[in-house]
């Protein structure tokens, strides 16, 4: 395998960002946007190309550039290029190339349109820098690098207050998950003096014999302790409990965003690495069930968030939440390939989702509250029907590719749960329930925007001047994405342009298909090889694929199975309170208020965290500021030492009278003094 395509892959995203960024005005929009789609395109082929290669039996695993080494230490950028990696890499380089398409349309009238292409370039170059990293240096920096990126997208329309706001509280909570992995690389580094990963996983063993003394007299478990460090850090961008609060609220960016970064990959980043780590992972049971019991809340509750919110893009962010819930709940259960797997087949039919929804918006003239819409299906069709294909996967209707990675995940978690894994009969009730809650929430967002009774009115916008930020400063004003692509003529929604429609379709056919087709292969058909390691006694996809016999039987055995029921159950919940009688979810609401409120108010997270934790960490910061640094530190030791100094100046200074005679008598006692001290010695 060549490692100049591999540096290729990775820098061309990276050039075409600076290219983007720094050129911007001389090239203009169309070359903006012409160089970024080209470099993306092309590492997307090569990444085929790749993971043909790989298919074939070529791995590559080495550095490519050594930056320093310190004490036997060797930092270094280098690839590792296994099926993993290979694997998230179409995934990246796909999904990503389908948003700069669609970018094209969408911000078509932002006044920031070539800022915009660069940045989601360089998201391109970070994401691509973590997945294929070899080690833990290169892993943590690319694994920064897309939460600075996210954090300049999520604040893309920085005239919007609730842009910095939403932001800055992902940088924050991001933050504090970072803390945790750093903490699990320095307990790494401390055991084996290693940052690369072979060394590192190969001294797993060791490590699993060995204890730590996170507080003093009390020795823990030296994998345990690092593993659940390296699984802090998912659950900060993975959007895990209680880490999650940022994710709903970056929906203040642009909706291309919405389906890039928080939908496809960077929210996956934290999956991935704990699949990457399944070396260390598969030797701790307490950071296993850790992790699954994390998952599983996220799953079942998070999703049911989703009911009650009718702005169209947190509904399908909840939604994220939960199936990232549902990813995280397979890694605890030791059925990493499962998790990986619906990270494969999530990635397409949520970023579907998204850039649907991004249509949908378009055509309502920035209009998010699904209240306000109905009866689109024969406005627009195309998205319509995508929008469609894309639901049915998630909620996993057979043959559709989100039957085959939900369901393997359920019945993994089931085989975990009789294996006696802690936290895994939780789990699996909670993943088995949020079935009904995923298909109640999806087909809610299904039929109150394209079925139903018309809903809207939308008058003619008003045309914003691009040189002034109008669509920046309109969207500060309104509270919703900038008008892109306005109404014209009666004033009804109308199908988007190609460039907005045809990422749909080039999204719907793998959300149908990619299930099908790569199943057989990817979760029995060892396609992962040396990339995941499970321990025979808790590798439960093993003993899933003793039982399985193709992707059509699969459907048949569904049959015998609750989770289909459950799905039906919550599609035909959905229509009976959302088409036939509509006026059932305000007297349910009504019925049951301290649910409602419970759900509406997100189970009180975000009041928790801006009344309490914030005021506290105000006010911890304003003691050390007034106590520590002015009282302390410029009180006493700077100012402090400087009056003192001031003071024995003042008094010695007496000494130097100017008299000869006080000269004369400081001499004579000064030698009085050492007369007697040598008497007495003597």
């Amino acid at each position: 395998m060549d490692p100049r395509i591999l540096i290729a892959i990775v820098a061309l995203p990276l050039l075409a960002a600076i290219v983007a960024g720094l050129l911007g005005r001389r090239i203009g929009r169309a070359g903006a946007h012409s160089v970024t789609i080209l470099a993306v395109a092309i590492s997307f082929g090569l990444s085929c190309y790749i993971l043909w290669q790989n298919l074939n039996g070529a791995e590559f695993n080495g550095a490519v550039y050594s930056w320093g080494i310190s004490d036997g230490l060797r930092m270094e950028v280098g690839f590792l290029v296994d099926r993993l990696t290979a694997l998230m890499m179409v995934v990246v380089t796909f999904v990503s190339l389908c948003v700069h398409v669609y970018t094209i349309g969408y911000m078509a009238d932002d006044p920031g349109y070539q800022r915009f292409f660069s940045y989601i370039s360089l998201f391109t170059f970070s994401m691509l820098m973590l997945v294929m990293s070899n080690n833990f240096l290169q892993l943590f920096f690319g694994w920064e690098a897309v939460g600075v990126v996210s954090y300049l997208l999520i604040g893309f329309w920085y005239t919007r207050p609730s842009a910095i706001f939403a932001n800055l509280k992902a940088f924050v909570v991001n933050r504090v998950g970072d803390f945790g992995f750093i903490l699990g690389i320095a307990a790494i580094v401390y055991f084996t003096n290693s940052l690369d990963y072979a060394t590192v996983f190969g001294q797993g063993p060791q490590i699993a014999g060995q204890s730590l003394e996170v507080f003093e007299g009390r020795a823990w478990s030296a994998m345990a302790v690092i593993c659940i460090c390296l699984f802090i850090g998912a659950m900060g961008k993975s959007a895990q409990v209680p880490l999650h609060v940022w994710l709903p609220d970056s929906m203040e960016g642009p909706t291309p965003i919405s389906a890039l970064i928080h939908a496809a990959t960077m929210v996956t980043a934290g999956i991935f690495m704990v699949a990457r780590m399944s070396p260390l992972f598969e030797y701790s049971e307490v950071a296993l069930s850790f992790v699954l019991i994390i998952g599983a809340t996220t799953a079942f509750f998070m999703g049911l968030l989703g009911i009650v919110s009718n702005d169209i893009k947190r509904v399908i962010a909840y939604s994220t939440l939960s199936q990232l819930g549902y990813m995280t709940v397979a890694l605890g259960a030791s059925a990493y390939g499962a998790g990986i797997f619906h990270l494969m087949t999530h990635a397409f039919f949520k970023a579907l989702l998204f850039l649907a929804a991004g249509s949908v918006i378009i055509a309502m003239h920035h209009e998010q509250d699904m209240r306000k819409m109905g009866g689109l299906f024969k406005y627009m069709k195309i998205t319509a029907v995508t929008c469609w294909i894309g639901a049915l996967a998630l909620i996993g209707t057979p043959f559709f590719s989100g039957f085959y990675s939900k369901d393997s995940i359920i019945e993994a978690t089931h085989l975990a749960a009789e294996a006696g894994r802690t936290g895994a009969v939780y789990a699996y009730w909670s993943v088995l329930l949020g079935v009904f809650v995923t298909a109640l929430y999806t087909f809610r967002m299904l039929f109150m925007t394209f079925h139903g009774k018309e809903r809207f009115e939308i008058a003619h916008p008003a045309h914003h001047d691009e040189g002034s930020g109008g669509a920046q400063s309109s969207a500060a004003e309104t509270g919703h994405e900038p008008d892109t692509h306005a109404h014209h003529g009666n004033g009804k929604p109308h199908e988007t342009p190609w460039v907005v429609t045809a990422p749909l379709v080039a999204l719907a056919i793998p959300s149908a298909l990619i299930g099908i087709f790569t199943v057989d292969s990817v979760l029995f058909g060892g396609f992962f090889g040396g990339s995941i390691f499970v321990s025979e006694t808790n590798d439960v996809l093993a003993e899933l694929g003793r039982e399985w016999h193709g992707p059509a039987a699969a459907v048949l055995h569904a049959f015998t199975q609750p989770v289909l029921y459950l799905a039906a159950a919550g599609v035909c919940t959905a229509w009976l309170f959302y088409l036939r009688n509509p006026h059932w979810p305000g007297l349910a609401a009504q019925k049951a208020h301290w649910l409602y409120q419970l759900l509406v108010n997100k189970y009180y997270f975000d009041w928790f965290n801006e009344n309490v934790l914030a005021p506290l960490a105000r006010g911890l910061g304003m003691g050390l500021w007034k106590g520590g640094d002015e009282l302390l530190i410029d009180g006493v030791m700077v100012n402090g030492s400087a009056r003192s100094i001031g003071w024995f100046a003042g008094v010695v200074r007496h000494v130097q009278s100017g008299y000869l005679y006080h000269y004369a008598f400081a001499m004579i006692i000064g030698l009085s003094a050492l007369l007697a001290w040598l008497l007495l010695r003597a």
